[in-house]
């Protein structure tokens, strides 16, 4: 008996030819066709892989499968980026996307995510739907590319440069690459962003451009502990006045200041809210996951823009933009999709929204989160991941459910919210948030305070409550 696969919070993830097989991928892809198919029976699918081992293997696993079906396949042979097939599925005119990609997971782990034909993640209630096709198992005669693309069946395209082409018409790139002193640098983290910033911004200074399918060892996340390198360089050279990094699969954000200091998700949201509606006049609601900062409200709420909190799940925020006017839907991660583009996180794409606002208002970036600060007030955020042994972590979870930390080491819980997980209210804004990992086995502790030495203090006196 084959073992079930569960997508979860972002998709089917799973180490490399232990649970990620091609096998697996086949029986996955058989699911992925028959739903496309059952929507739409001339159905076209786009697919494309990112920077991790075996993703062309793994591509033409899954199109092996969409081509028996008789479904016409677009496929880019280089690496790609998730927004890059989000985009392509837009514009291609396809029924669903397929990236090969495991995000920001260590270099162990490969995953498969679909995307609607509108841009963005397909909605739970039509993930839920493939992921009840599939087979216990399903083989296919293999045939090569060049065969499929021989019987009309695939496509090869450019994604890439489709992405460079809608950039180039949606921002002033003259000014940002000509026209400007504000020094960029970017770190590709080895991921799927490593091809395309180049082209983008040709004069920025560059780290972890070039393929490396192991990550050097390191999951690439953008948060401060697997940026060191970056934060290195940016003190040492004192030239930079912003960087940028991207994840795995280029689409979440990390940001550093002209110092090396670590802008985190929380203020990316905020500075992006603030750029969008206080200078360039745009309207929408606000969506954010439910472990992003209060401070998003706060804001919200002297602009007058309308909020939602949804559960953590990029999925849950796309299925709003899809259906609402949205301004800015984001995630603590670091996946943020913003007004006039596709509904899809896109880390790229944040990043020159925040380099072109900047070059156009000769601004610093620090100046840029000081106007946010007069308005929301300072504030800093951590988080801590836990890797527990599962029963301890069930147990914690259990924990929270039934009410049992009244305090944490003698700061004392005022309030508590479980719409996804466990936020606990402290005092003067604080708040503690604990939940179990929808990817990885990690328990992950958030804590938003008033400064970065308050943040640790209250981190070290959560961890000693649940671990003793």
């Amino acid at each position: 008996m084959m073992n079930k696969i569960k997508f979860g919070t972002d998709g089917w993830r799973g180490i490399i030819a232990k649970d990620f097989t091609v096998d697996n991928v086949k029986r996955v892809a058989k699911a992925t066709a028959d739903w496309a198919q059952k929507q739409d029976a001339n159905a076209k699918i786009v697919i494309g892989y990112d920077c991790r081992f075996g993703g062309g293997l793994f591509s033409q696993a899954a199109i092996n499968v969409f081509c028996k079906h008789g479904i016409k396949v677009y496929f880019d042979k280089h690496f790609v980026s998730t927004p890059m097939i989000s985009l392509g599925a837009k514009n291609l005119g396809c029924e669903l996307g397929v990236i090969l990609t495991a995000s920001h997971n260590p270099p162990s782990y490969n995953g498969y995510k679909l995307k609607s034909k509108h841009g963005g993640p397909l909605v739970q209630k039509y993930i839920n739907e493939v992921e009840a096709l599939i087979p216990d198992s399903y083989e296919t005669e293999d045939l090569t590319l060049e065969e499929w693309e021989a019987k009309g069946l695939l496509k090869f395209v450019d994604l890439e440069t489709m992405y460079f082409e809608h950039v180039q018409e949606n921002f002033d790139l003259e000014a940002i690459n000509e026209s400007s002193e504000l020094v960029v640098a970017y770190d590709a983290m080895y991921g799927a962003g490593q091809s395309v910033f180049p082209r983008i911004m040709p004069h920025a200074d560059f780290l972890h451009c070039e393929y490396n399918p192991s990550f050097y060892g390191q999951a690439p996340e953008p948060i401060a502990k697997n940026l060191k390198e970056l934060e290195t360089y940016l003190r040492e050279m004192k030239h930079v006045d912003i960087a940028i990094a991207t994840d795995g699969d280029a689409d979440r954000i990390g940001l550093y200041n002209a110092g090396g200091k670590f802008v985190d998700a929380h203020h990316i949201i905020l500075l992006l809210i603030h750029i969008l509606h206080k200078y360039k006049g745009m309207t929408g609601k606000v969506v954010i996951a439910f472990s992003v900062s209060n401070k998003v409200k706060k804001l919200c709420e002297q602009y007058g823009i309308p909020l939602e909190v949804t559960k953590i799940g990029f999925k849950y925020i796309c299925e709003i933009i899809q259906n609402e006017d949205v301004l800015v839907g984001g995630e603590e991660s670091g996946g943020i999709a913003v007004k006039g583009h596709i509904p899809e996180r896109d880390g790229i794409w944040d990043g020159l929204v925040i380099v072109e606002h900047l070059v156009k208002n000769e601004q610093k970036l620090q100046d840029l989160i000081d106007e946010v600060y007069e308005v929301v007030g300072k504030f800093s955020y951590n988080r801590d991941d836990l890797h527990l042994k599962e029963e301890q972590k069930l147990q914690i979870v259990e924990n929270c459910k039934n009410g049992v930390y009244k305090d944490f080491d003698g700061i004392p819980v005022s309030g508590v919210e479980d719409l996804d997980g466990y936020k606990f209210y402290l005092v003067d804004e604080e708040n503690v948030m604990i939940r179990a990992s929808g990817t990885e086995p990690v328990l992950r502790v958030y804590v938003e305070a008033a400064t970065e030495e308050r943040v640790q203090i209250i981190l070290d006196k959560v961890r000693k409550t649940l671990l003793g």
